[in-house]
C-alpha cells in the first residue's frame, strides 16, 4: 500500500468520524500544527534570537568581510557560544512540505475522485476540484472529454477469470497503462486499451485466463471517473484488453468557488507574515533588512497566487493551505505571548539578583 492510498484512507478515517471530508481535512490540519507546536515555539525562539543578535552578527561580518574563511569561523564560533541555529527557522517549513504534497497527491488522485470527489463543504462545490477544471459527471457511462486529454486507470482492478473472480488486483503503473487507440474526438466514441502485463502480480496461469476486468478510468484533466468494463479479444490473443465508450465533448470553465479560497489563502498568508513580522520588530533590527522583510510579505503571496493560477490545485488542499494559515496565527500569537512572559520573568530574577546584592554590598 503506497503513502498516497493511506492518506486517503486516513482521511475516510476523520470524515467518518467529523461528518464530512471538508472537516476531515481540517482536523488533519489542526494535527499537523499541533505536532509540529513544538517546533513552532523553537521557530519563533530562534527568530527573536536572530533579531537580538543582529548587531553583532552584523559587527563580525563587516569586520571580517575581506576574509570569508575567518567570518564563516568566527560566525560558527557566535553561533555554538549563543546557542543559536540559524536554521532553526526552516525546520517546521521542510517537515510541512512532504506533508503538502502527499495531500495534494491524495486529493488529485482517481482514488481519492472515486470515494469523495463529488463531496462538498460550505461553498465549496468540489474538494477535487480546482481553478479551471471542466464540468464532468462521474458514472453516467460517457466520458467527458476534450482534445488532448489523458486518461489514466485507479490503482486496482476487478479482474474475471474463468472459473473465479478477482478483487483488488494490482494496476501497476496507472497513470500510463490505458492506450488511446486512434485519435480521441470529443463526442465520438473512444476505444481504449489495456495490456494484461499491468496486472503483473497476478500469475502467468492467471494471466493466459483473464476474461474481463472491471477498471476505473479517470480524465485526468476533468477529474471524471467511469467504471469501464475492458474485454479480451480472444481471437486476437494478443495479450490486450479493450473497451469502447462514448465521450462528451467539454469546454473550460472558471471555478469561483476554488479563486475565492486563493484569494482567502493570500489574505490569511498576509496577515500571518505581518502579523510575524510586527512581533519579531526590534529597535536592533537592520533597516534593510526590515525592507527585505517588507518586500517579501508583499511580494510572496503574488507570486504563490499567480503559480496557484498556473499549476492546478484542489479545493481541499487550498482549504487545509487557509486553515493552516489561520492557526500559524493563532500560533505566532500564544508562542510570542508565552515567549515574551518566559523573558519577563528571566529579568525579574536579575533584577531580584542585583538587588540581593546590592543590599549585601551596603550592609558591609
Amino acid at each position: 500500500m503506497d503513502f498516497i492510498t493511506l492518506t486517503i484512507k486516513f482521511l475516510s478515517l476523520l470524515a467518518k468520524f467529523v461528518g464530512s471530508y471538508g472537516l476531515a481535512i481540517i482536523l488533519l490540519t489542526i494535527i499537523v500544527r499541533a505536532a509540529m507546536w513544538h517546533l513552532n515555539v523553537q521557530q519563533q525562539r530562534s527568530m527573536k534570537m536572530m533579531q537580538t543578535l543582529q548587531p553583532k552578527m552584523k559587527a563580525i561580518q563587516d569586520r571580517y568581510q575581506n576574509n570569508p574563511q575567518m567570518m564563516q569561523q568566527k560566525m560558527m564560533e557566535f553561533y555554538k557560544e549563543h546557542k543559536f541555529n540559524p536554521m532553526g527557522g526552516c525546520l517546521p517549513l521542510l517537515i510541512q512540505m512532504p506533508i503538502f504534497i502527499l495531500l495534494y497527491s491524495a486529493l488529485i488522485s482517481p482514488q481519492f475522485i472515486q470515494v469523495a470527489g463529488d463531496q462538498h463543504f460550505l461553498f465549496i462545490k468540489s474538494l477535487a476540484t480546482t481553478m479551471r477544471a471542466t464540468a464532468g459527471i462521474s458514472q453516467d457511462g460517457k466520458l467527458g472529454a476534450a482534445k488532448g486529454d489523458k486518461f489514466i486507470l485507479g490503482n486496482t482492478a476487478t479482474v474475471y477469470l474463468p472459473d473465479e473472480t478477482l478483487k483488488n488486483v494490482k494496476v501497476s503503473d496507472p497513470t500510463q497503462a490505458i492506450d488511446i487507440q486512434g485519435e480521441l474526438i470529443p463526442g465520438q466514441d473512444v476505444t481504449l486499451e489495456v495490456s494484461l502485463n499491468s496486472f503483473n502480480k497476478l500469475k502467468y496461469s492467471q494471466l493466459n485466463k483473464i476474461e474481463k476486468a472491471d477498471l476505473t478510468v479517470t480524465n485526468s484533466n476533468i477529474r471524471e471517473s467511469e467504471t469501464v468494463t475492458f474485454v479480451r479479444d480472444q481471437k486476437l490473443d494478443d495479450g490486450i484488453l479493450r473497451a469502447t465508450i462514448p465521450t462528451v465533448p467539454v469546454n473550460k470553465t472558471l471555478h469561483w468557488d476554488v479563486i475565492i479560497l486563493i484569494l482567502l489563502f493570500a489574505v490569511t498568508m498576509i496577515i500571518s507574515q505581518k502579523i510575524m513580522m510586527s512581533m519579531n520588530k526590534t529597535d536592533s533590527t537592520d533597516p534593510t533588512q526590515q525592507a527585505l522583510q517588507k518586500s517579501m510579505g508583499t511580494f510572496m503571496p503574488l507570486m504563490i497566487i499567480a503559480t496557484f493560477v498556473v499549476i492546478p490545485i484542489p479545493a481541499g488542499v487550498l482549504l487545509y493551505l487557509i486553515t493552516s494559515n489561520i492557526i500559524q496565527i493563532l500560533q505566532t500569537v500564544l508562542i510570542n505571548k508565552q515567549i515574551d512572559e518566559e523573558e519577563a520573568k528571566k529579568k525579574e530574577a536579575v533584577n531580584d539578583s542585583e538587588l540581593k546584592n546590592a543590599k549585601k554590598v551596603n550592609e558591609k
